[in-house]
């Protein structure tokens, strides 16, 4: 099944606005995620992840999660060369 387009966080946040507005007006989720253009699945998914972020946090966000991957790739790396080394010291090689 072909995936969607990927929205940003700045994109979603203010379309959770939207339905968060049209069910307070009366309208089930099922009419307001219509309007957005996502299925009630992918409403739920963003609102667990966004429902109660502004855009500026949504922003941080964003960039930590950045920061916390490339942190992780620079261990990953850093552990392997600890390895290899410890195996060149004990004469592996």
């Amino acid at each position: 099944m072909p995936r969607g387009k990927q929205e940003s966080a700045e994109q979603i946040i203010p379309k959770l606005r939207v339905v968060e507005v049209e069910v307070a007006r009366g309208k089930t989720v099922a009419e307001s995620v219509k309007k957005i253009g996502v299925t009630e699945q992918t409403y739920y998914r963003w609102k667990k992840k966004f429902g109660g972020l502004r855009i500026d946090q949504a922003k941080r966000l964003k960039e930590l999660e950045k920061e916390n991957s490339r942190l992780k790739r620079l261990l990953a790396d850093a552990e392997l060369d600890e390895a290899i080394l410890r195996e060149v010291a004990e004469g592996k090689f």
